[in-house]
C-alpha cells in the first residue's frame, strides 16, 4: 500500500515539475464477486464514478462467488494484500468477524462518507453491526426472494386484483387451492424455485421457518424447544407439495428459471436479482405473457421473507492511510447516493432516501415488492450461517432429500439439528 501511494505520489511530482501544477490521483483496489447483471452495472457505477473523480480512480477485480471469494479475502487481509474496499455479503457478517477481515466503521467515517445510520433500513444496519452495535460494513441494497407470477394466466380468476396485484393468499391452504388450480390447467410445475438443494431450497424452507416466528439458534441451541417442530412443518409443507406435483422435482437454478418463462409454471419464488431477466424478455418480445413479481405471501402466522445484503466493507489494514481510508469513503458514500442505478438489478436499495424518491416510486416491480424491506428475515447470526456455510450442506444433504421424499421431514430435521449443533460446541 506504501508502495502505491509512493509510486503515485513520484507520478504526480512529475507531473508537476513536466507542466504545472496537478491533482494527486489515489488508485483504489476494489474487489467484488458480482456476475451477470449485477457485475454490469456495477461497472457502470464504477466508470460513472472515475468519470466525475479525477483525483479518486477505481481499479476494480470481480472474484468468483461464494467460498472461493470469502477464502481470498481471509488470506489477503491476513497477509497485508487486500482490496481497499470490497464487496460483503451481510450474511457472512459473523464469520469476518472471527476472522477479523473488517475494520470497523467509525462515527467518523460515517460524516466522511456524508451518510448516518438512520438513514439505512434497521434490519439492513443490524445485519451490518456486531451485537453491541458497532457498524462494521455499509449496507447497500436488500435482495430477497420475490413472488414472480404469470398475470396473463391469472386473468379473470379470485388470485388477481383490480390492480393485477395476486390476492387471496393467506395460508399454505390459499397457495395449495391456487397451485391446484394450476395444475389442473395445465401448468405441469405450477410452482417452480430452486428444488434440487443450494440456495434456492435454503431460501424457501427459511422463509417458511421464518413465518412461524421460528429461531434457527437459540442461546447457542439449534432448534430448541418447538423450533424443530417449526422447523419440520417447514419441511413438511414443501415435501406435501412435490408429493402433489406443485413443485418440480429436483430442479436446478437455471430450470427453475426456465419453467416460469416457458409457462409451465404460474409462480415462480426467486432472488428479486432475475427481475432484468423477464424485463429484458418481455421487452424483446420473447417471454410470451405478462408478468410482475410482489412479497412472497404470508402464509403462516406472520410475514417474514428470506432476505439478504450486498455491503461495501474496509478491510482490517492497519497500514492503510488516512488519504486512502478518505478515497474508500468518498466512493461508498457516492455509490450509496447513486444506488438507484443499482435497483435496476431488481434489489432494494439499503439506503432509505433512494427507495422514497419518485424515481424509485416510478420503478416497477421493485416499488411495488419494497414493502418486505420491513419483513426481511436474515440468516441467524452464527458462524454455521449465511453464504456457503454449513447451512447450506444441511440443505443439500438433508432438507432437499426430505422434500423429494427420500427422508421424513422429522428426521431430516433432527439430523440438521444435530450436525449443526456439533460444529458449535
Amino acid at each position: 500500500m506504501k508502495t502505491k501511494l509512493a509510486q503515485l505520489a513520484a507520478t504526480a511530482a512529475l507531473a508537476i515539475g513536466l507542466s504545472g501544477p496537478a491533482l494527486a490521483q489515489v488508485e483504489v483496489e476494489w474487489w467484488d464477486f458480482l456476475a451477470g447483471g449485477d457485475g454490469v452495472r456495477m461497472k457502470a457505477l464504477i466508470d460513472r464514478f472515475n468519470e466525475e473523480h479525477p483525483d479518486i480512480q477505481i481499479n476494480g477485480t470481480t472474484l468468483e462467488w461464494g467460498l472461493p471469494f470469502y477464502t481470498k479475502v481471509r488470506t489477503s487481509v491476513a497477509v497485508g494484500q487486500g482490496p481497499d474496499i470490497m464487496t460483503y455479503h451481510l450474511s457472512r457478517m459473523p464469520l469476518a468477524l472471527e476472522e477479523d477481515v473488517l475494520s470497523p466503521i467509525t462515527d467518523e467515517d460515517l460524516a466522511k462518507a456524508e451518510l448516518s445510520k438512520d438513514e439505512f433500513f434497521p434490519a439492513a444496519i443490524e445485519a451490518a453491526s456486531t451485537d453491541d452495535g458497532q457498524l462494521m460494513a455499509f449496507p447497500f441494497d436488500i435482495h430477497a426472494i420475490v413472488t414472480y407470477y404469470n398475470k396473463s394466466a391469472l386473468e379473470g380468476t379470485e388470485w388477481l386484483d383490480e390492480n393485477g396485484l395476486l390476492t387471496g393468499i393467506n395460508s399454505v391452504e390459499d397457495m395449495t387451492a391456487l397451485l391446484t388450480w394450476a395444475k389442473e390447467n395445465g401448468f405441469s410445475d405450477p410452482l417452480s424455485f430452486q428444488s434440487e438443494g443450494g440456495g434456492g431450497t435454503w431460501r424457501m424452507f427459511y422463509t417458511l421457518f421464518k413465518q412461524q416466528d421460528g429461531d434457527i439458534l437459540s442461546d447457542g441451541e439449534v432448534l430448541a424447544g418447538d423450533n424443530l417442530e417449526k422447523a419440520t412443518n417447514a419441511i413438511q409443507i414443501l415435501a406435501d407439495w412435490r408429493l402433489a406435483g406443485l413443485i418440480p422435482e429436483q430442479a436446478a437454478y437455471e430450470a427453475s428459471v426456465a419453467l416460469f418463462s416457458g409457462k409451465k409454471a404460474v409462480l415462480h419464488i426467486n432472488g428479486v436479482w432475475e427481475v432484468p431477466t423477464f424485463k429484458d424478455s418481455a421487452e424483446a418480445g420473447t417471454l410470451g405473457f405478462d408478468w410482475f413479481a410482489v412479497e412472497v405471501p404470508q402464509l403462516l402466522d406472520m410475514p417474514a421473507t428470506w432476505a439478504d445484503s450486498h455491503a461495501f466493507a474496509i478491510p482490517n489494514d492497519p497500514d492503510m492511510s488516512a488519504e486512502m481510508r478518505d478515497a474508500v469513503l468518498t466512493v461508498i458514500g457516492w455509490m450509496e447516493k447513486e444506488s438507484l442505478a443499482w435497483a435496476g438489478a431488481g434489489h432494494i436499495p439499503a439506503y432509505v432516501p433512494t427507495v422514497e424518491s419518485d424515481e424509485y416510486k416510478a420503478l416497477e416491480p421493485n416499488a411495488t415488492y419494497a414493502s418486505l424491506a420491513g419483513n426481511a428475515a436474515f440468516d441467524p447470526r452464527s458462524k454455521i450461517a449465511g453464504v456457503a456455510s454449513p447451512i447450506y450442506d444441511a440443505v443439500d444433504n438433508l432438507i432437499a432429500p426430505a422434500v423429494h421424499g427420500f427422508l421424513e421431514p422429522a428426521d431430516a430435521a433432527q439430523q440438521m439439528k444435530e450436525q449443526l449443533q456439533a460444529l458449535l460446541d
